[in-house]
Parts: structure tokens; C-alpha cells; sequence
């Protein structure tokens, strides 16, 4: 049995991001028949909750079956959200193919042993079974007993299988079978069908529970507020449609042109041929000829080539790309070596600028994966299936539309008892119980919670800040952490050249600087600054990374094409020339051609470049890097002995500094540079010194991070650049303040007898560095809050140190975490995973940075703002135009506005439907409901109104040194709506029960007679007696009453001033009376409501079904509707919004933050060893690396509280999951 359900379940994509659970079921005709049978009789409302729920259909028609025989899956997903999904098994036949294809067993179909598709076919049928999910083909393997991905080449191919199982192409024949299998390689963005939509639209059960609601009211007569209801309805149907459809075409326009390129592809034993990029496979091989939008994801085999990545970073810098070495080994391609595979990459999407042949021929890349499998595939589809958000206001939204569902419930139940006690016809008494079942849930609440999201969202376009995630928006309220990446975001993008330190003889010797205008002196030092960078002459200009430029232009040579003149050099043509500009030093060097170049990668921290001077028959190497990098690569008699201090020196000074080396290197043939390995030319290198440039913080970063600080948001830095540079920019711009202790953490990997280690070591307090006059503002005890006031130092750290504490000191990595504020040194993965930890201790993270080396951080952190120029940077949910970091806090402002909106509009909301259903209740008593003029007055005049500009109010200029409430079900809202009901109820019933004391009332529903008979008391006009006459016997569903008369202006009133309640101004927002419309849009509903109570127009009276009143009565009513407001004003304002009675309530009670750094803090606080300082720890077991610092952990004081979702990926809205 147990084996059984082992093969009935499987999961997909294992240990992915999009891990999916994938069950076997096969239907089984007998239940599909009484399933359709129930949906007959029950009218289509079993289709109709089938729909909602996938799961209860495959449940309902089939039954569980091992995977291998399935032909319907159920997929689940592994996340916190648990999504179901069904999908059909398609089998395909690979006979009706045109050519013959062998059913032998032993003979694979395709050359290449590591594919699936020899698995997945099952001979004789020549038969496969595949499932496409979210636009990915999975195919059943039948040895491994799984659905695999096909589209790609499997990486556990070696360098040595791409360069010669797929080297010289693929046959026409293996071409077509993989076309079958793998499908086109497109990137097809279907634009939905505007009838698609609607019937998607129509079908969500918020409308689906609104259509019903409508079709009773229309049932009973209510066709002005049916009416008003339906437009407002189709209206939001109409612009949600609309939305979808112009993002559905704005995605397909975005994608169509890569399905049109026209390639060149080397065909095995047939040459060259032409075709559409859509018939592109895994494996054949692609001729690049020179500018090209790739249209696969391709691994370089020949040759190099320059691509502009901007579509997929954000940062339009062209980058080298360089072939996969042939060696002959048995390791996967992408773990070769420790280098970055990426740089062999050529990735969808991107653009070629630039194509360099080798000797042996044309530029040529092996196709790696196909359609939606590439890394543009991958963002297509990161929009078209974005994760739900995962936020406590959502969720709790959800529970609170149940709780008034269940009134409403309630309603019905009550309804029924009331009406079948005074016998009432059953058709009338379901039809009224139905009724009070719809007055709970406003049917506005959709477009109400969405608009303060709108209105933001508009006020950021202002501010040029873009975003493609609105819900995200709300996120944005309760960011309390904030990570920065510092070149290009804290500091200029730019850096300026300040001076170079040679060396000879293993001194350092004097400094060169550039401000003097005095030319660079030729020599090595000068030969590595032309040489060593990656820059390229496209259309007459340099263009590539601003570093390199830099580098360059302060040599004063310039860059050219080779022609005729330097036929000396006998390179190919593609070859740059380098020579000196009319601004350069004495030369005896004519030019320098750049023969071949091993680029930069994050990982590896350095680059070289093999070149050849004019004149000469060797080559030289040229490297540069980060210093501790490159010094590791030169002989160590040719390293200052007082590098590591002259080192400091300089980063101390917040100078970026970068290192140069070089060697000589004899070569046969000039042709035996292409076939150079990069650990034979970075091998023995001469040092030549340092070059010191500048990176100026941008002058906006001390203000912004002072406002940060001061609203208790905490920043941390997170950069690739040197650990003592960052200290230092981070001292600067006070993101670390003036007398906090920095404390390094070196971590160490476990050796071969000792385990892994972490030394603390306290940096020197050296406030001013050497030729810097700084001037620091003490922020005080202002941005340290209460219960840290002990806590004023910093943890610093690089990403190997990081790596090591993730890896061997588990334990240890969140009291590190809480108190961390430099990472230097830092990959792209290692960012994504610190922002991945700081969530896991519930902080609320956003991530600013320019979009380069930040993308996978940007996409992980709840609030990813890219400082790119690109308006909707796929790489992160929110892009400022600006490229400073003031966009940081107003988006966290925007935010706060925004979710305090929300959580305004829904408090009213829900009010607004208790405050209708206590008042039907009320009438229903007598069987008596409000007329439809009044529930018309109140539900569009206001409501509608209120909703729809109540959101509209301004951001508050400054941010608030707190957040606001995160989720809805919190004591301060809950007690506010609990309240209000009580202040609602006491108003209402009082009223009810007072109006039946007064000598001139009569029972006017009852009583006709009587009625008639004292009518002349309250009015003169005796024309409205014919529409007075009723029945002397009860009436089920009649208006007129001095009970409506009277409740009608209580509970339009308590409308009207619980939406001014509700809509608090300062901290967060503007103050109420700057939103003109929204207080324009009260007075005049209360003046409207006032003016219907005290005036004596028959037409108003008649119109509105009112009974005419005494005056004193009248004002009674209003003060009483008067008292209430002051009295629900007074408890909100002074009460429910006084943060200091709360956090006094807390304190008495001991109720803390069940937030992990927060425990975490307190914790730490109380510890006497805590921090450590000048000392090394060592992880308590070298095997599986656990610390324990015996004198501080004890099991109990571990929290326990399961981290949150970390809450990635985009909107999903609350009302979908009902």
C-alpha cells in the first residue's frame, strides 16, 4: 500500500523555487456521469464550485492511480498557499514523424545519452506522455519514474560532450524528434480573448455572490440601487477586463519579436542553414554573424562576442562573452571550474553588439534551452504566473468578509424566525431572510480596497517612481529594514581617477596624481591601464563598464579599428589597436593590440587580458582586481611587504582601490594564445601597484539615511566592493553614527584538523581618516530604540565570512544578523540569500540598488526598488528614474498612506454593513424595511463616495518613528469596529424603542385609521392620504413608519461620521481637510441628511417615504445622532490611536513582539557577553558545524516562532480566495 501511494505522488522541479507536488488520478466514467447528473439538478452551482475548486474536481471524477498510468494530474503547490491545479496527460507519437524511426530497445533515438527523451519514449508505440505547466513541457521518464523538463540540455553535460557531441550540429533527423518533444522555441504570450476575460472576471465569487444579490433586490422592487449597483459593477468589470487585455498585448508586443529572427545553423553532415528562430532546439549549433537579438539561451564554443544584458539587469553595459573550454573532463560544464559560467552564457533576449571570429572560424554557440525555458522565458513567466503576496493584511481581509458573511448568516436565520412567527407566506419570508443575507457585505469592497493602491500608485508616477507590482504598495507600509547597495546608490556611478601608487623593487613609490595634469609616465603600470579592461569601439565611440572608462581615459591613448598601418601585429581584423592620444606621455611603444581577454566576474574579482606590444614577438599579461585578490596571483618577492597597511591606508580614506600585475609570456604561434587556459596566464604575475580612485557619496545619501535612521528604519549595506571602503562610506554617511564600535567578523572554512572559525576583532575608532574633514551630526538615542540602548556597535563582514557563518554557525547567524550593517564583498547569490534571512527574522525588507549585480536581491527583498533608467525594470517590482536613494522614503511613505487607507476603507466598510443590518434588523422586527430612496442615499450618495475619495488623502511629508498596524485582526481595530457596533446599537435601539413612547405616535403599518384619523397633527397637506391608506392588518416589506422616519437619519448620520473617524490624518497621512473632495463630498451628505430631517416638502417626504415628525423631535435625533459621533470620536481618538496608552497596556500585561528579531534583541541586550570582542570561536562540531557558545544558549531561550513567508512574487487579490 505504501508503495502504492509512492507512486500515486511525485514532486516537480525538487528544491526550486516553483516545487510542485504532482498526484495521479485516472477518471472514472460512473462518477463523471453523477457529477454532471448533481450539476443538472442543482442548476450549475456544483460546476460553478468545481470551478473554484480544482481539487474537489478531479476528487469528485476520477480516482487515485500511480503516476505511470494517470491521465489527469492534480498539482499542488509546496508553499504556505497550498494552490491546486489540474492538468490533462497528452501522449504523443513519434510515428507521425516523415521519416522512419528504429524500435529496437537498444538503439537510442537521440546521440546525446544524457537526454530524457531516450527515457521517456516507449518503444514499440513510439509513444510519450507529457503535462505542460505554466508553460513548461514535462515528459514521464520511464526509468527514473518522474516527469522531467525537456526543452534544455541537461547540465550534467562536461565541457568535452558540448564541444563534440554537439559541436559540429545536429542531423535533420534528432532535429525533428526534439522539435516534436521539446515544441517551438517561442515565447507565445496569447492575448486573452476580451470573452475570456469577462466569463474569468464574472465568475470570481465575490460577483458571482453579487449577481445573486442584485437579482433579489431586482426581485423586490429596488431598481434605482440595483441599477446604481450594476453600472458601478460593470464599470469595475469593464476597467478590470480592459487592464488585463492592454497588459495581456502590452507582454505580447514585448515578446513577439523574438519568435522572428532569422538564424544560421550548422546542420551534422549537411553545412550551413537559414531558418525561423522558432524551429531552434537544445543542441544545434548557432552561427553568430554579428549584431543579433539571441533568441535561445546559447553556451559560446567559438570565438568571443560583446552583449548588451540591459533586458535582463537593467544595465545597458556591455559585457565580454568568452568560449567554454574544450577540456577533457568528466565534471559538469558549469562546475569546470570555480570561474562564473555566466560569462560563456548567451542569454534570450539579449543583444549581441559585437562579434569577435577566431582563427578557426565563425562566432558559434551551442543551444542551451528553448522557449519558456530560457532566462527571458523565466521572466515572462515570473509576470504571466506571479506568486501570491503573502501578507497579513490579505489574509485577514478574508477572515473578516467571512465574519460578515456569517452575520449575514445570522440575519437569515433570525429573518426566518421572525416572519414564520407571524406566519408569513414562505415564498415572502426566504425573499426578506435573503435580503438581510445580502445587507452585510457591501457589494463596493473590491473596488474600495483597490483605489487607495490606484491613488498611490499615481502619486509615485509623479515622483517617477514606477512600479509593476501595485500590491506590493501596501508592503511598502511596513518596511523596517532597508538594504543598500552602495556604488551607484549610496555613492556617484561615476568614480574619479585620484592617483597611482607604483611599485619597483618591492617598494611602493611616489604617488602619481591625476589632479596634477600631469600625464601617466609610460610603463607597465601605464601599459596595464590601455589594456586591461573590457571596453569596445562600437560606431565610433568607447563604450562599457564606467570603471574601465575611467581607467582608461587617464592614460590619455585612445582605441581604434586595425587597419593597413598595423599589419605588424598579424592579428585578425577584429583585434582593437590601442595607441597614445595627442595627450599621453612619451611612448617608445607605437601601440598595443589586445589579443585576448578573460572578463570579470563578481565571483572571481579580477580580470586580464593577453596583448601585444608593437615590435614584439611575446606577449604580455596584463591583470587587474580587487588588491587581496590579485596579490594571491603575483610572486610574493614582487608584493610591498607593506601592502596590507598601505591597503588600509587608502580604504580607510573611502578610496576605491584596485590593483595591477603583469608577466611576460612566450608563445610559439600567436594562434596559441586562443587555446590559453586563465590558470596558466593568472599564474606568477610581477605587481606593479595600485590605482586609487574616488567615489563620492551622492549628496542626497546623508539626508535620506538620516531620515531613516530618525524613523527607527534600519539600513545595512550590501556591496561587492572592499570591506575597508565600505566601513568607511558607511561612517561618512552616518549610516553607521559617530561614536558606534564596528566589530570585523572573519570567518574561516573548516580545515583538515580544525573546524570552522569566527574572529571578532573591534575596528581602530578612527572617526576622520587621513585628508578627509568630515563633520558628523549626533542623532542621538534617536535612532536607537528602547531596550538597545546598550547596543551601539556594528557587525561587519565579507561575503566569504558570510558564506562560512551561513554554512558552519547556524545558531550563531541571527544574533549576527540583528546587530549587522556592512557585507562587503558580496556575490549576487549571497545577496539574494542575506535579504532571504533577514526575512526569516520578520523584518520587512526593501533593497535599493542600480539593478546590475542587485537582481536577484531586488526580486526576493518585499520592496525591490531598481535606480535603473529603464521605466519597468523586470529585475525588481518598483524602478525610480531618479538615480538616488530619495526614493527610499517615498515609497515607504506612500506605503503607510496607503495601507493606513486600506485599513481605513475596510474598517468603514465594515461598519457600514453593520450599521444597515442592526437598523433592517430593527424594521424587520415589525416586518418593515427601509425604502428604496434611503437605502439609495446611503449606499451611492455616500458609501460610494466615501470609498471612492476616501483614499485620496496625501502621504504625511514626514515619516513617523513608527510603522503602522500590519494586519487588521489587531486590538486597536478590532475594539474600534467592536465599539462603534456597541455606540450603533445603543443609538438604534434607543431610538426604536423611544419613538413608540411619544404620545402622536401610531403604528402606521398596523393601523391605518388611526393613523389617517391624526394625521392633520403632522401635516396639512391631505394629498398625500391616498398614498398613506394600508391595510389594517400587518404588512410584510412595507416602509412607512415613524420607526424608519426616525432610524433612516441615525444611521446616515453614523455613516457620514464614522468615514470622517476613520479617515485620521497625521501620523501617516495628511490631516483630513486637505483631501478637498472627500470632505467636500461629507458636508454635503451631512448637510443633504440635515436638511431631508428638517424639511417639510411633500415631494421629499413622498420621494424618500417619510412620515412628517415634530420639530423637537427631529432635533432630538440629531443630537442624538450628534452624541454618538463625539462619543465614538472621543474613544477612537483618545483611546483607540493613543500609541502611548498601548504600549503601556503592554508593558503592564507583558505582551512583547513575537517578531524573531525582536526576541533576538532583547535577548542579546541581557547577555554580558554579547557582543564578542578580540577573540576566536570555533563551531562546536567540525562535521556538521553547529556553534554553541556554551555560556549563552539554553534550549528555552531558542525562539521557537516558525518565521514567516518571506512573501515573494505579485499580486494576488483576498477576494480570489473565497
Amino acid at each position: 500500500m505504501e508503495g502504492k501511494n509512492k507512486d500515486h505522488r511525485a514532486l516537480l522541479n525538487q528544491g526550486e523555487e516553483n516545487e510542485l507536488e504532482v498526484f495521479g488520478f485516472q477518471t472514472h466514467n460512473l462518477r463523471r456521469a453523477l457529477c454532471l447528473t448533481a450539476s443538472v439538478l442543482t442548476c450549475g452551482a456544483l460546476l460553478l464550485v468545481l470551478y473554484w475548486r480544482p481539487q474537489w474536481r478531479v476528487w469528485a471524477t476520477c480516482v487515485p492511480c500511480p503516476l505511470q498510468e494517470a491521465d489527469t494530474l492534480l498539482l499542488r503547490t509546496t508553499d504556505e498557499f497550498q494552490r491546486y491545479t489540474r492538468k490533462k496527460v497528452i501522449c504523443l507519437y513519434l510515428s507521425t514523424l516523415k521519416f522512419p524511426i528504429s524500435k529496437n530497445l537498444e538503439q537510442p533515438l537521440v546521440a546525446d545519452h544524457h537526454s530524457v527523451i531516450n527515457q521517456a519514449v516507449l518503444k514499440p508505440e513510439l509513444k510519450l506522455r507529457c503535462i505542460q505547466v505554466q508553460k513548461i513541457k514535462y515528459v514521464w521518464d520511464n526509468l527514473e519514474k518522474r516527469f522531467q523538463k525537456v526543452g534544455l540540455l541537461e547540465d550534467s553535460h562536461s565541457c568535452y560532450d558540448i564541444h563534440h557531441m554537439f559541436g559540429l550540429g545536429l542531423t535533420s533527423e534528432e532535429q525533428e524528434i526534439r522539435r516534436l518533444v521539446c515544441g517551438p522555441n517561442a515565447i507565445e504570450v496569447e492575448i486573452q480573448p476580451i470573452w475570456k476575460l469577462l466569463v474569468k472576471q464574472v465568475l470570481n465569487p465575490f460577483y458571482v455572490f453579487q449577481a445573486f444579490t442584485l437579482t433579489l433586490w431586482l426581485s423586490q422592487g429596488y431598481i434605482e440601487y440595483s441599477v446604481a449597483i450594476i453600472i458601478l459593477t460593470v464599470l469595475s468589470i469593464v476597467l478590470s477586463v480592459y487592464d488585463l487585455r492592454q497588459q495581456s498585448v502590452k507582454l505580447h508586443n514585448l515578446v513577439e519579436d523574438h519568435n522572428k529572427v532569422q538564424v544560421t545553423i550548422t546542420v551534422k553532415g549537411k553545412g550551413l542553414q537559414e531558418l525561423e528562430s522558432r524551429l531552434l532546439v537544445p543542441g544545434d549549433v548557432l552561427i553568430l554573424p554579428g549584431k543579433l537579438s539571441l533568441p535561445c539561451d546559447a553556451v559560446l564554443i567559438e570565438g568571443s562576442c560583446v552583449v548588451n544584458e540591459g533586458m535582463l539587469t537593467g544595465e545597458s553595459i556591455p559585457v565580454t562573452k568568452t568560449p567554454l573550454p574544450a577540456m577533457e573532463n568528466t565534471m559538469p560544464w558549469k562546475a569546470h571550474s570555480l570561474e562564473d559560467y555566466r560569462k560563456h552564457v548567451l542569454f534570450c533576449g539579449t543583444e549581441v553588439v559585437q562579434v569577435k571570429p577566431s582563427a578557426q572560424g565563425p562566432v558559434r554557440a551551442v543551444v542551451l534551452q528553448t522557449g519558456y525555458n530560457t532566462a527571458k522565458g523565466d521572466l515572462v513567466r515570473s509576470i504571466l504566473y506571479p506568486r501570491p503576496l503573502n501578507f497579513k493584511l490579505y489574509s485577514d481581509a478574508f477572515k473578516f468578509i467571512v465574519f460578515l458573511a456569517c452575520l449575514g448568516v445570522a440575519g437569515f436565520f433570525y429573518a426566518l424566525g421572525v416572519y414564520m412567527y407571524h406566519g408569513v407566506s414562505p415564498r415572502d419570508t426566504a425573499t426578506m431572510a435573503l435580503l438581510l443575507l445580502t445587507v452585510t457585505v457591501p457589494p463596493v469592497l473590491p473596488a474600495a480596497l483597490t483605489t487607495g493602491i490606484v491613488y498611490a500608485q499615481k502619486r509615485l508616477m509623479r515622483k517617477k517612481i514606477f512600479c509593476i507590482s501595485p500590491q506590493r504598495i501596501n508592503m511598502c507600509g511596513q518596511i523596517n529594514l532597508v538594504c543598500f547597495d552602495k556604488t551607484g546608490t549610496l555613492t556617484e556611478d561615476g568614480l574619479d581617477l585620484w592617483g597611482t601608487v607604483p611599485t619597483a623593487g618591492n617598494r611602493f613609490q611616489e604617488v602619481h596624481s591625476f589632479a596634477s595634469g600631469r600625464a601617466l609616465p609610460w610603463g607597465p603600470l601605464c601599459a596595464a591601464m590601455a589594456s586591461c579592461h573590457s571596453l569596445i569601439l562600437l560606431d565610433g565611440t568607447i563604450q562599457g563598464d564606467p570603471l574601465d572608462l575611467k581607467m582608461f581615459e587617464g592614460t590619455a591613448w585612445i582605441m581604434e579599428h586595425r587597419n593597413a598601418d598595423y599589419c605588424k601585429f598579424r592579428v585578425s581584423d577584429s583585434s582593437v589597436i590601442i595607441k597614445p592620444g595627442p595627450k599621453a606621455g612619451q611612448s617608445p611603444v607605437e601601440a598595443i593590440a589586445i589579443l585576448r581577454q578573460f572578463p570579470f566576474s563578481s565571483s572571481l574579482q579580477r580580470m586580464s587580458v593577453v596583448a601585444q606590444l608593437a615590435g614584439e614577438e611575446h606577449v604580455h599579461v596584463y591583470m587587474k582586481g580587487a588588491p587581496e585578490m590579485l596579490a594571491q596571483f603575483c610572486r610574493s618577492e614582487t608584493v610591498p611587504q607593506d601592502f596590507p597597511q598601505q591597503l588600509r591606508n587608502y580604504t580607510k580614506q573611502g578610496f576605491r582601490v584596485i590593483a595591477l600585475a603583469h608577466k611576460a609570456l612566450s608563445v610559439g604561434k600567436l594562434l596559441e594564445v586562443e587555446s590559453l587556459s586563465r590558470e596558466k596566464v593568472e599564474s606568477e604575475l610581477t605587481f606593479l601597484g595600485l590605482l586609487i580612485m574616488e567615489n563620492r557619496l551622492k549628496k542626497e545619501t546623508k539626508p535620506v539615511l538620516k531620515e531613516l535612521s530618525e524613523a527607527r528604519i534600519r539600513t545595512v549595506m550590501i556591496t561587492g566592493d572592499n570591506l575597508q571602503t565600505a566601513i568607511t562610506v558607511a561612517k561618512n554617511s552616518e549610516m553607521i553614527p559617530q561614536g558606534s564600535q564596528v566589530i570585523l567578523i572573519d570567518a574561516h572554512e573548516p580545515e583538515e584538523f580544525v573546524p570552522a572559525s569566527v574572529t571578532w576583532q573591534l575596528v581602530e575608532n578612527q572617526e576622520n581618516g587621513p585628508g578627509k574633514n568630515e563633520t558628523y551630526i549626533n542623532i542621538g538615542n534617536s535612532s536607537v530604540p528602547a531596550g538597545e540602548k546598550g547596543s551601539c556597535y556594528h557587525f561587519a563582514m565579507s561575503g566569504k565570512s558570510y558564506q562560512v557563518l551561513s554554512q558552519h554557525f547556524n545558531s550563531l547567524l541571527p544574533k549576527i544578523l540583528v546587530n549587522a550593517t556592512i557585507f562587503a564583498r558580496m556575490s549576487p547569490g549571497q545577496k539574494s540569500s542575506l535579504v532571504e534571512e533577514f526575512q526569516k527574522l520578520n523584518y520587512y525588507v526593501g533593497m535599493c540598488g542600480d539593478g546590475a549585480n542587485d537582481c536577484g536581491a531586488l526580486k526576493m527583498a518585499h520592496a525591490g526598488i531598481s535606480l535603473s533608467e529603464q521605466e519597468a525594470s523586470v529585475a525588481s517590482p518598483f524602478t525610480s528614474k531618479t538615480a538616488n536613494i530619495e526614493c527610499v522614503p517615498h515609497l515607504i511613505k506612500e506605503g503607510r498612506a496607503a495601507l493606513v487607507s486600506s485599513f481605513g476603507v475596510f474598517k468603514y466598510l465594515t461598519m457600514y454593513g453593520i450599521i444597515q443590518f442592526i437598523g433592517t434588523s430593527l424594521l424587520y422586527w415589525q416586518l418593515q424595511l427601509f425604502g428604496n430612496y434611503q437605502y439609495l442615499m446611503q449606499d451611492v450618495a455616500i458609501t460610494l463616495m466615501v470609498c471612492l475619495t476616501m483614499s485620496s488623502t496625501h502621504a504625511y511629508p514626514k515619516l513617523a518613528p513608527y510603522r503602522p498596524a500590519g494586519q487588521l485582526l489587531s486590538p486597536p481595530l478590532l475594539l474600534s469596529v467592536l465599539l462603534n457596533t456597541c455606540f450603533t446599537c445603543i443609538v438604534q435601539i434607543c431610538t426604536f424603542l423611544y419613538v413608540k413612547q411619544q404620545p402622536w405616535y401610531c403604528e402606521v403599518y398596523r393601523y391605518s385609521e388611526c393613523f389617517l384619523d391624526n394625521q392633520s397633527d403632522f401635516s396639512t397637506n391631505m394629498t398625500l392620504e391616498r398614498n398613506w391608506t394600508g391595510n389594517a392588518t400587518l404588512v410584510p416589506g412595507s416602509v412607512l413608519s415613524f420607526e424608519s422616519t426616525t432610524l433612516w437619519p441615525i444611521t446616515t448620520i453614523n455613516c457620514i461620521t464614522v468615514a470622517f473617524i476613520f479617515s485620521k490624518g497625521k501620523p501617516f497621512r495628511k490631516p483630513i481637510y486637505t483631501n478637498y473632495m472627500f470632505s467636500f463630498l461629507l458636508i454635503s451628505a451631512f448637510s443633504l441628511t440635515v436638511f431631508i430631517l428638517f424639511s417639510d416638502f411633500q415631494d421629499i417626504y413622498q420621494g424618500m417615504e417619510f412620515i412628517p415628525t415634530i420639530t423637537s423631535w427631529r432635533v432630538s435625533v440629531l443630537v442624538a445622532a450628534l452624541t454618538q459621533f463625539c462619543v465614538a470620536f472621543f474613544v477612537e481618538d483618545a483611546i483607540l490611536q493613543n500609541r502611548e496608552l498601548w504600549l503601556l497596556i503592554k508593558k503592564q500585561f507583558g505582551f512583547y513582539s513575537k517578531s524573531q528579531y525582536r526576541n533576538w534583541q532583547k535577548k542579546l541586550a541581557e547577555d554580558p557577553t554579547w557582543p564578542p570582542m578580540n577573540r576566536t570561536d570555533y563551531s562546536g562540531d567540525g562535521q556538521n558545524g553547529f556553534y554553541i557558545n556554551r555560556g549563552y544558549e539554553s534550549p528555552e531561550e531558542i525562539p521557537k516562532g516558525k518565521p514567516d513567508g518571506r512573501g515573494q512574487g505579485t499580486e494576488q487579490h483576498f477576494w480570489t480566495r473565497l
